[in-house]
Parts: structure tokens; sequence; C-alpha cells
């Protein structure tokens, strides 16, 4: 197979860890090819803008996209990248895996559950927000849709049955906005009567979160709106050890741009210590979105056979002596044997 997908290299550490996930792919044999697109402050400083026409339009032409983290200056008039990448290109659904890996300094063990978030509507809309000219009252405005509602609850089950998992669970807080989570959930229910083989659970958004504390191995697949799933795809990936694990998937019906969901970590840019596996994940991801499972799930067990065996090739951050690469070098090594 031969593929080209846009590379956006991010900011700060966003270039190490990009570096050292695109040798590991480079030794998976992909048959990739990368056109690198700018975005963030390093299009900011190029070309005058973060987000520049010429990247939105080649991560159109190759519907695929890898992202390194990226840098939206604080202040007025800048809108976040995610979002406007995501809005441009209806990434309607955001999936976040959070797996257990050996090494880590987590509370848990044997952790595997998937969030998918809706991406593009509920509360993150910058229509309907208002502050009152005396600064004392801020209005903003939630709205879900039943078309949004729809997609997003099916592409959880679709994905549940294609992982072969066991549960969904549907996370709302209809109990007190019942209308904007009242009509997802009833989506959720009528939805899960069209998957009989997936058992089906629903649960208050403040339970959800007490549950994933006190017991998070009875969860398996949740699936919820654009706010919650954003608080409560971060409180799991704490559960494995923090964002230096957590991949995130943004998929629509014509593109997809996987990404490391973590920041672009200014501090210690340049010092070559980056953790890159959130980003290494990412790319396990989109090799499986691109029908190279098996080499995926190559990617995941070599991450996993060396941060194990490893452990003096891992970053500080994950307990060892390593740097950025020194890790990249030695999943090569496990890919090549």
């Amino acid at each position: 197979m031969s593929k080209t997908i846009a590379v956006i290299p991010g900011d700060g550490i966003g270039p190490e860890i990009m570096t050292a996930t695109l040798r590991v792919l480079d030794a998976l044999d992909c048959g990739l090819s990368y056109d690198f697109v700018d975005a963030g402050m390093a299009a900011l400083e190029k070309h005058g803008e973060l987000l520049p026409q010429a990247t939105l339009d080649k991560i159109a032409e190759h519907k695929v996209a890898l992202k390194g983290p990226l840098t939206t200056p604080i202040g007025e008039g800048f809108t976040s990248i995610n979002v406007t990448l995501r809005r441009h290109f209806d990434l309607y659904a955001n999936v976040r895996p959070a797996v257990s890996f050996p090494g880590t300094k987590s509370r848990y063990e044997n952790i595997d559950i998937i969030t998918v978030r809706e991406n593009t509507e509920g509360a993150y809309l910058s229509e309907g927000q208002t502050l009152s000219e005396d600064g004392e009252t801020a209005i903003s405005m939630i709205r879900n849709t039943r078309t949004g509602g729809t997609r997003i609850v099916r592409y959880a089950f679709e994905l549940a049955v294609k992982k072969g998992r066991r549960k969904v669970t549907a996370v709302h807080k209809a109990n007190i906005l019942k209308t904007s989570s009242g009509l997802f959930l009833n989506v959720a229910r009528e939805i899960a009567k069209e998957y009989p083989q997936i058992e089906f659970n629903e649960m208050i958004v403040d339970n959800t979160c007490m549950q994933l504390v006190m017991n998070p191995q009875q969860f398996d697949v949740i699936v919820t709106t654009n706010l919650f799933g954003d608080i409560l795809s971060d409180l799991c990936a704490g559960l494995v050890g923090g964002l230096g694990l957590a991949p995130g998937d943004n998929i629509g019906t014509t593109a997809a741009i996987f990404e490391a969901v973590h920041g672009s970590a200014p501090d210690i840019a340049g010092k070559g210590i980056a953790n890159p596996c959130a980003l290494l994940l990412a790319a396990a991801d989109m090799l499986d979105y691109l029908d190279m499972v098996a080499k995926g799930d190559r990617l995941r067990q070599a991450i996993r056979d060396t941060m194990t065996n490893d452990r003096d090739s891992v970053t500080p951050d994950l307990g060892g002596k390593g740097s950025t690469s020194s890790f990249a070098d030695a999943i090569v090594k496990r890919l090549a044997a």
C-alpha cells in the first residue's frame, strides 16, 4: 500500500516527537509518504497566520493527517486551532483510548477504556456566547442536535462491534439539562436497541467521575457530549499515567486527524526528553484507520515491550533514563527483530 499523509510537526516538543514517530513508522514499512505542512506558532512565524489555507488544502487532499501538539496564543483574536480543524473538516468523533502500560506512575492496572466524544457541537460553540456591558453576566449556549447525537452514538456502537467490545455507557446530565442532555440520552437509548449484542447502560456524569475513580474496570466504551467527553477523557488518561500516554483520533466522513492530545511543553522543548508515546499511539490508531491493523498492533506491542524490558531507554517521565531518540531507537530495534 502507498499512501501520502499530511504531517503537522507542531510546536514546542512537537517536532522532536514527530521525528521519533516517523522513524518508527518507517521501520514498520507502512508505505507512507509525508507531506509536511505548518500550523500553530511555526505557521504564524512563517506565514503570518496560525492555520494557513495551504495546510487545510493539503489535509483535504490527503484526507489523513498526523499532528503534533500546537500552541494557540493566549488573548483575544486567536481561535483554538484544534477546534477550527474539527469544525472545518466536520471531525465529529473524538476517540480517546486509555490503556494501561507497564512501568507507569498509575494507580490502576488493566485499564482499557475508549471515550467517544462528540466533537463539533454541545457547549463548545463560539456562537451564543455573550458578556454584558458591565462585565457582570456571561451567557453561553449549549446546542445538541438529533443528527449530531445520532452519528456519535452510532459511531460508538459500531466501534464497539468492530473492536469486540462488550458494553457502551452513555454519559449525560439529563436530570438537570433536560433538553440538551435529554435529547442526547433519548437518542442513545433509541440507537442502543439496534445493537442487542452490546450491553448498554447510562450514567449521570458526576456519578461517572466517581465510578471511574473507584472502579474503572467496569467501563468499556463511553460515549458522551463534547464538554463531558473533554473532561472524562482526561480523567481516563489520568488512570493510566497521564496525557503522555493519551492519543486522540478526530474522525469525520471525509477526513481524519490523529494527534497527541498533550500540550507543546515549551519548558522541555529541545532537551530531547519528551515522551513520544502519545503520538506513537495516535500513529497506531491511524494505521488501524488505514486498514493496517496488524501493523498498528505491532507498534502498540513494541511500545509495551520496550516499556517492560528496556527501562533505561524510556524517557524520565516514565521512570527511565533515556531520551526521545533512545526510546524510538529501542522501539525500532524491536520492530526489526
